[in-house]
């Protein structure tokens, strides 16, 4: 198994005299704010020089994100609609991350869950590889995956992922040192890559959704809710399904592949609002009786989000939400993934909904906060030698 590698910046004597580190920072693309965007605004301000490369970039929105850092894309970027299809360029993307040159760079930081962490670091440098996930397509997900592809995709993609698969493999052999975004993250690390990896929870703008505590919408009083990307792997149709059996008031957020369906699916207690703006999102986590969450996630967002607004979570007890969640105290956690597990877990909650302590719950969120990330990364960077010379003893 390899060992992490401590390369000390400060051995190195690149801290001499206040000189800045040049730091990297490598993010598969940047089309959407999402989570892993996120993470990349926090660790932009740890490091308030760094250089980001993409693959793909939707510049307007990477200003907004990332103002005063310089963005430099590969060439899938030039590639035919590119800033569209940029995930069917996916086998051109090990060779992209290994043509981008690096040589200026002292420290990287790679944000994986789509192709980051495979550049060539610089042999004196420090790369640091913040994993989201091991890239789910090819492993732990592949057959999902597969099964929902178009006939094309289905014949060619088993090619495809055989291949991805030994270059990952031989990709995370270039990381210095591995930091998971939950304990289910790292356990998968060690499983594919056989690496250890420490634990930093991403970071959760807790104060943006705390402001809607005590303001309920009539609407939406009584109403379950399910907020995320109508795909596969969330599990929408077995909220949307058990909402139908129940005859309980659900309000779906979110828009995706499977919306079409799910909305035909769906009975008269279910509302669909798509894409909704922060304003609504964050009113519907306050009002809500609480969140439903079926799928099984690296992290799992969501869940924080309704309890930094006091919402309960009813959640799948497998993934980062075993890690988010505690059992009867911010939320309930079922093991059956089913339609009638589900719905018993919602029988369940409203025999005990009224012990749920709202503030109870916006406390326990905090744990998941922007300070405590930056808290925990400074810890690990101090530890790996690679903090930021400004930060060193704070």
């Amino acid at each position: 198994m390899p060992k992490d590698r401590r390369v000390s910046l400060k051995t190195t004597g690149r801290f001499e005299g206040g000189r800045p580190v040049r730091t990297a920072i490598i993010h598969y693309w940047i089309v959407a704010e999402r989570g892993g965007e996120k993470v990349v605004r926090a660790l932009c301000d740890l490091f308030p020089d760094a250089v980001i490369f993409t693959h793909v970039a939707d510049r307007d929105l990477a200003a907004r994100l990332y103002p005063g850092h310089e963005i430099r894309t590969t060439f899938i970027s030039r590639l035919p609609f590119a800033q569209k299809r940029y995930q069917s360029y996916l086998p051109l993307m090990p060779l992209a991350l290994e043509e981008l040159d690096l040589s200026e760079f002292d420290l990287i930081l790679s944000s994986e869950s789509g192709p980051a962490k495979g550049i060539i670091p610089p042999p004196a440098a420090t790369h640091i590889c913040y994993c989201h996930s091991p890239m789910r397509y090819i492993w732990d997900h592949y057959h999902i995956y597969r099964r929902n592809a178009g006939a094309i995709a289905r014949l060619a993609f088993p090619f495809i992922a055989h291949r991805l698969r030994r270059w990952d493999v031989t990709a995370a052999a270039r990381v210095d040192h591995f930091v998971a975004n939950s304990k289910f993250v790292a356990s998968r690390i060690e499983k594919y890559y056989r690496r250890s990896a420490e634990v930093a929870y991403p970071p959760v703008d807790i104060e943006r959704f705390q402001g809607g505590a005590g303001e309920v919408d009539d609407a939406w009083r009584d109403a379950y809710l399910w907020v995320g990307q109508l795909t596969a792997y969330k599990n929408p149709t077995l909220a949307i399904d058990a909402a139908n059996a129940l005859g309980k008031k659900l309000i779906v957020i979110g828009d995706g592949d499977l919306a079409p369906a799910l909305r035909a699916r769906a009975g008269d207690t279910i509302r669909f609002l798509g894409r909704a703006d922060d304003e609504t999102v964050r009113r519907a986590y306050a009002s809500c009786r609480a969140l439903i969450f079926p799928g099984e996630e690296d992290f799992g967002m969501t869940p924080i989000e309704a309890m930094a607004a006091g919402a309960p979570v009813i959640a799948l007890n497998r993934g980062g939400a075993t890690e988010t969640v505690v059992a009867d105290k911010t939320g309930i956690l079922y093991d059956d993934d089913s339609v009638d597990g589900l719905s018993a877990a919602m029988t369940q909650f409203e025999t005990v909904e009224k012990t749920f302590d709202a503030d109870v719950i916006r406390q326990h969120a905090k744990k998941f906060g922007i300070e405590a990330f930056r808290e925990r990364m400074l810890s690990l960077l101090q530890r790996y030698g690679v903090a930021p010379a400004n930060r060193q003893d704070k």
